[in-house]
């Protein structure tokens, strides 16, 4: 009998894990949005920089944003962040803003002082090491009224399939608790159950960062890279913050997954038609895999003299790599700048996968730089096009990775692409950003030459290969 079992578990297994892969997407993943007016547009980055006797320096607006926002609300409050707790792993405090506790008691408090506000925070399980602890600032959260809402990650495809069609046989269904924790929590203080770390290895993720407020008569929204998490804030970010029928599409967007946990979001539904002026600059929220459409859409538009811009924490599809070095074979000017992957919260990495796709690049002849990081990453997810005479303009930023995960319609994420003349005030700031981090100087160090990180063997291109391929990642 043993041998029939064995067969039968095995193809179980495999049915399972393509089922979990191919299965059909729920509703409201991977969908772009019409191109809106775009009103009251505002590009916001978090810097650090190195003066020439290795003093940090910082400049921080995102969260300085988002609190303000959340403190003008009397209406409705929708916030999805991925990260969002104090935890700083193995990493030492250098410095943290405590992101975390300012962001629940801006919450708290305009809720207390508007009673009518709905208030609605979406996050990811891996806060709570998928069910196996208990956050109090949730728990403050849900006593002052606020609906906190833990993505049910089941509903999207596999990302690592391997091992999904096991974990969707078995352990999912054993559920998690928050009181019988035996193990260490990696991430930070506590104790968590095995099935956290086997819930942990689907690497599955609603990694969204996006705010939509009322704000007067109208309604605001801001998407980023940036998490409320205490030993993130130091790394460096980018953000746009907008108003109008765009803010309306970024909710659209969020009431699709707060539907998956029974949260119904108030507030209007957005018109259907773009409106505006064709001239004027436009805004488009985009999600998922409509993410990476918009990316390679921006990439092919680029001609000889154009120039694309890229700066971005994790740098592995294969599709937009290749974009990029047809791009810069069509003429287009292409300057890569990519963390080098080495931090991450105290932990050494080994340079996977930004360090070979690098050297891929640079044997394409494309330019890369390396952000100058000491503990702290280099997270912004931005693409800027530029086009030759100096006219047109688009960039694509928000909270995707240009990853599989992330642009494969695995991963929840959000990014925004706004298009119009070179001189409208948020590209130009998103290129005086760029501009900030690739022309490094001694007295504002933001960057090092791609020779910092050279070096890259075989076998590391061939694992990143791998892991790109099968998901067998954590990028």
């Amino acid at each position: 009998m043993w041998p029939w079992i064995a067969a039968v578990l095995l193809v179980a297994w495999v049915a399972v894990g393509i089922w979990q892969r191919y299965k059909p997407l729920p509703d409201g993943v991977g969908q772009a949005f019409p191109a809106r007016p775009a009103e009251e547009v505002r590009f916001l980055a978090d810097e650090t920089w190195y003066d020439a006797s290795g003093r940090r320096h910082a400049n921080r607006q995102i969260f300085d944003e988002i609190l303000g926002l959340i403190g003008q609300a009397q209406r409705l409050i929708v916030l999805d962040m991925f990260l969002y707790n104090d935890f700083a792993g193995a990493a030492e405090d250098e410095g943290f803003r405590p992101l975390s506790a300012e962001l629940t008691t801006a919450l708290i408090e305009q809720v207390h002082r508007y009673p009518e506000l709905q208030a609605v925070v979406i996050t990811d399980p891996l806060n709570t090491l998928y069910g196996g602890l208990t956050l109090q600032h949730f728990e403050a959260l849900r006593a002052a009224g606020v609906a906190v809402v833990v993505t049910d990650l089941t509903q999207l495809r596999a990302s690592n399939p391997l091992w999904s069609g096991i974990w969707h046989l078995g352990p999912r269904w054993l559920g998690n608790s928050e009181s019988n924790g035996w193990l260490p929590n990696v991430l930070g203080p506590g104790k968590v159950t095995l099935r956290s770390y086997l819930a942990l290895l689907n690497f599955n993720a609603n990694h969204r960062k996006t705010l939509v407020v009322d704000r007067g008569e109208g309604w605001a929204g801001l998407v980023t890279s940036a998490n409320p998490h205490d030993a993130s804030s130091l790394h460096g970010n980018v953000a746009l913050r907008f108003e109008g029928p765009a803010a309306l599409d970024l909710l659209a967007s969020e009431r699709a997954v707060a539907d998956w946990s029974g949260v119904d979001l108030a507030g209007p539904v957005p018109p259907e038609d773009a409106g505006g002026p064709l001239e004027q600059a436009r805004l488009q929220v985009v999600t998922e895999g409509a993410i990476r459409e918009a990316l390679l859409d921006a990439i092919a538009a680029s001609g000889p003299g154009d120039r694309l811009d890229v700066a971005v924490f994790y740098l592995a599809h294969r599709e937009v790599i290749e974009a990029l070095i047809a791009a810069r074979a069509r003429g287009t000017a292409v300057r890569v700048l990519l963390d080098p992957n080495r931090d991450a919260f105290g932990l050494d990495k080994d340079g996977i996968p930004n360090r070979p796709v690098a050297q891929e690049l640079v044997d394409a002849g494309i330019a890369v730089r390396w952000c100058l990081t000491q503990g702290e990453q280099c997270h912004s997810k931005l693409l800027l096009r530029r086009s030759a005479n100096g006219g047109e303009a688009e960039m694509i930023l928000g909270s995707a990775n240009f990853t599989r995960r992330n642009l494969d319609n695995l991963n929840l994420e959000t990014s925004v692409r706004l298009q119009g003349r070179a001189e409208f005030r948020a590209l130009r700031d998103a290129a005086d950003f760029f501009e900030r981090r690739w022309l490094s100087t001694p007295t504002q160090i933001t960057s090092e030459p791609f020779s910092a990180y050279q070096e890259t063997g075989s076998w590391k291109r061939l694992r990143y290969r791998v892991m790109e391929a099968t998901g067998l990642s954590t990028f």
